[in-house]
């Protein structure tokens, strides 16, 4: 009895099955996460280029796409640097503040985000074992003076140098401010996902303009992003 051959599985892509071409999805994407838009902002731009959307199906395409193109985008991202900047900020969930822990390095490159319902010992942790998985262990780690830090700075990076002077952290403080004139828009967040997807897919849009990853890299820097995101599309 002959065997039949059997064929390896298709890539398929995640665009498959959508009635709007990828290109049109990315760009309302791109839109959201780099400017100060609402969802309903992004409908009326679109509708301007003859593109008829509800701001719900912007709503849901940013929700399922940015953490595909984030994703896509890991190999092509730059080793941070082995200076670290962590602090957190508040963001408004369901009428109730969270916390939203960040890190940058110090070339300006957002190491990572964790939105976190709570501000103590465990989330540091989760948020800083996070941050490792981006390829680089801190030599110089700078945060504010909360409690919390120096028991799981000493656990995860014994050898790292903790400063929590003073004025030592504007870095990061100043970056936080960016990433709130992107929520400022928004009519209130519902869900945790949400504020995590979104903060995110901002750090990409962030890093990408300021060249820290190996995408678009022959284009024009004001360009650079789109020429980015069309590529990121095509891997996903």
């Amino acid at each position: 009895m002959r065997r039949r051959r059997v064929r390896p599985p298709v890539p398929t892509s995640e665009f498959v099955g959508f009635r709007f071409p990828p290109e049109v999805i990315v760009l309302a994407v791109r839109w959201y996460l780099r400017f100060a838009l609402s969802y309903r902002d992004v409908e009326e731009l679109l509708a301007e280029r003859g593109i008829d959307v509800d701001h719900v199906t912007v709503y849901r395409w940013v929700q399922r796409f940015t953490p595909l193109l984030v994703e896509a985008a890991r190999p092509c991202r730059h080793r941070p640097g082995d200076g670290w900047f962590v602090d957190e900020t508040y963001v408004k969930v369901a009428g109730r503040w969270t916390y939203l822990y960040r890190a940058v390095d110090q070339h300006g490159q957002v190491i990572d985000v964790l939105a976190s319902e709570r501000r103590d010992q465990l989330a540091a942790r989760r948020f800083f074992v996070r941050a490792l998985a981006q390829g680089r262990r801190p030599a110089e780690v700078t945060t504010d003076k909360a409690s919390v830090y120096p028991r799981v700075l000493d656990e995860l990076f014994p050898g790292a140098c903790h400063v929590d002077a003073a004025r030592e952290n504007n870095r990061i403080e100043a970056d936080h401010g960016r990433l709130k004139a992107r929520l400022r828009p928004m009519r209130g967040l519902k869900r945790l996902r949400s504020v995590q997807t979104i903060s995110s897919g901002h750090a990409l849009v962030q890093n990408i303009r300021r060249g820290h990853y190996e995408l678009a890299t022959d284009t024009d820097p004001q360009l650079r992003l789109a020429a980015a995101f069309m590529e990121l599309a095509a891997a996903i």
